[in-house]
């Protein structure tokens, strides 16, 4: 509610209407002047009679501006509307453009060392933690802040690992030092060690002879392919407890460097990668929580009879180039296993296939006849196969396996025969048999072509053979 207008106010408008109006245009002095000269035509005749009745004289007119004066800026005091700034109610209920939420944290991220980078190397802010010196030619490594959780050092020209550029490292989880020139004697001893939150050490394409040690015991993932590394300490895996994968490929692996069964001491290893090195029998002594096994490109000539019962969790299990001939009937007789791959050997007969198993590979074998009730002896509809997919190419067959395959293995969709050698050097080529529920679709003809054609157009192996380190692969761990 407005506070009433007081009546002084309603006396100067109604008395000095005029006054007012020129008042607002013209300077203070004329507007004293003109509001005097108003009030002396109008109102001071009045009170100059009571003057001259009381004998003031000139007193008067003076008394009367001071009078005025004071009046007026009373006025002026009574009539500022404090109400219409500060306690006038309005019709529209104001919205900030803000809505605040309680449980939301309106402060700015803080990091304390976000301007912490090696000026070698590049920290982006949307990564802060993250520090990449990658690509830049770089011969040592630079110091790295107390901040840092990764690194990225690959493509470099690095001979040697101090334990100086690591001295403010204590959060470092993830190293990449792949393809540098690293060699065994310049890794100061211990230099890993110290780091107790590190979670993957990459040292792939570098000059290693031997195995790194001492490694900290948080590593969960530790890979070293492409290297020359021949030699493994007693102890070297003995603190690597939380190990789930490790990676060996193409390096210079022989038998004796696994005979003591150092493998066996990583109770959590998952996947296990040694291809492309010296091996001429199965490694010994492998943990038994192993899920995948890589020993393609080897020498393994055979695999001792139960060799995988002590391997209940494997998925996977690649043999690829290597020597095998005669392997016991059963060996591969594993309740979870899902992928095998045994192509491009010397084995000349089929061998029983366990109830779980999806992806076979034979390819590039012996092999002169499939005798299906080998590969499945009975056939129970309660437990059937989850068998999908044979690749049989580059044998010795000389026609298709038996139609009762489809019986033991109802899931299965497709049989790639693709070339077939004969003994007298010719190829022969079989169509790509579609059966189980593809055999009733219309366009399974052409889907059997596409697929032939499509497995001819790519290379000889099922997988890229630097698989291991796919990101198939490394998802599942």
């Amino acid at each position: 509610m407005r506070n009433p207008t007081p009546p002084c106010t309603n006396f100067m408008y109604q008395a000095s209407s005029i006054s007012i109006d020129i008042y607002v245009h013209l300077s203070t002095y004329t507007k004293i002047f003109l509001n005097f000269t108003y009030f002396s035509h109008n109102i001071f005749p009045f009170f100059f009679a009571i003057g001259q009745k009381e004998t003031m004289g000139f007193l008067s007119p003076v008394c009367f501006l001071f009078f005025f004066l004071g009046g007026k800026v009373y006025c002026q005091y009574e009539s500022y509307q404090w109400d219409e700034d500060y306690d006038q109610e309005t019709d529209d209920v104001y919205q900030p453009e803000f809505h605040f939420h309680q449980n939301v944290d309106y402060r700015v991220p803080f990091h304390p060392h976000a301007l912490g980078c090696a000026s070698e190397c590049f920290c982006p802010s949307n990564f802060p933690l993250s520090m990449y010196c990658d690509h830049r030619k770089l011969q040592r490594i630079p110091n790295i802040p107390a901040h840092i959780q990764q690194v990225y050092l690959q493509f470099n020209e690095i001979e040697a690992v101090t334990a100086d550029s690591f001295i403010n490292a204590t959060h470092l989880k993830e190293i990449n030092l792949s393809h540098n020139k690293i060699k065994s004697q310049k890794i100061d001893h211990g230099v890993f060690a110290k780091l107790s939150n590190l979670l993957q050490l990459q040292l792939q394409h570098n000059n290693l002879e031997e195995f790194p040690f001492p490694l900290p015991k948080s590593l969960e993932r530790l890979l070293l392919g492409y290297n020359m590394i021949s030699r493994l300490q007693t102890n070297a895996v003995n603190g690597l407890v939380n190990l789930t994968m490790l990676d060996l490929c193409y390096n210079h692996l022989d038998d004796s460097m696994l005979q003591e069964k150092h493998l066996a001491k990583m109770e959590k290893l998952m996947q296990l990668n040694l291809c492309h090195n010296r091996l001429e029998s199965m490694p010994p002594g492998l943990p038994s929580s192993l899920m995948y096994l890589s020993l393609e490109n080897n020498s393994i000539s055979s695999i001792p009879e139960g060799y995988f019962n002590e391997l209940p969790k494997l998925h996977a299990l690649r043999m690829s180039h290597n020597k095998l001939q005669d392997i016991p009937y059963n060996i591969f007789n594993l309740s979870n296993l899902i992928e095998l791959n045994v192509g491009h050997n010397k084995l000349k007969q089929a061998f029983y296939i366990p109830r779980n198993l999806e992806h076979l590979y034979l390819e590039n074998n012996e092999i002169e006849n499939i005798n299906v009730t080998v590969m499945c002896p009975s056939v129970d509809p309660l437990y059937y196969h989850h068998l999908t997919y044979i690749r049989v190419d580059q044998n010795k067959l000389k026609e298709p396996i038996s139609s009762y395959i489809s019986l033991c293995f109802p899931h299965i969709h497709s049989i790639y025969y693709g070339e077939q050698r004969s003994t007298n050097g010719q190829t022969i080529q079989l169509k790509t048999q579609v059966l189980g529920r593809f055999q009733d679709d219309p366009d399974s003809e052409e889907h059997g072509d596409h697929q032939e054609d499509s497995e001819q157009e790519g290379t000889e192996e099922n997988v890229d053979p630097h698989y291991y380190g796919s990101q198939e692969w490394q998802e599942t761990i």
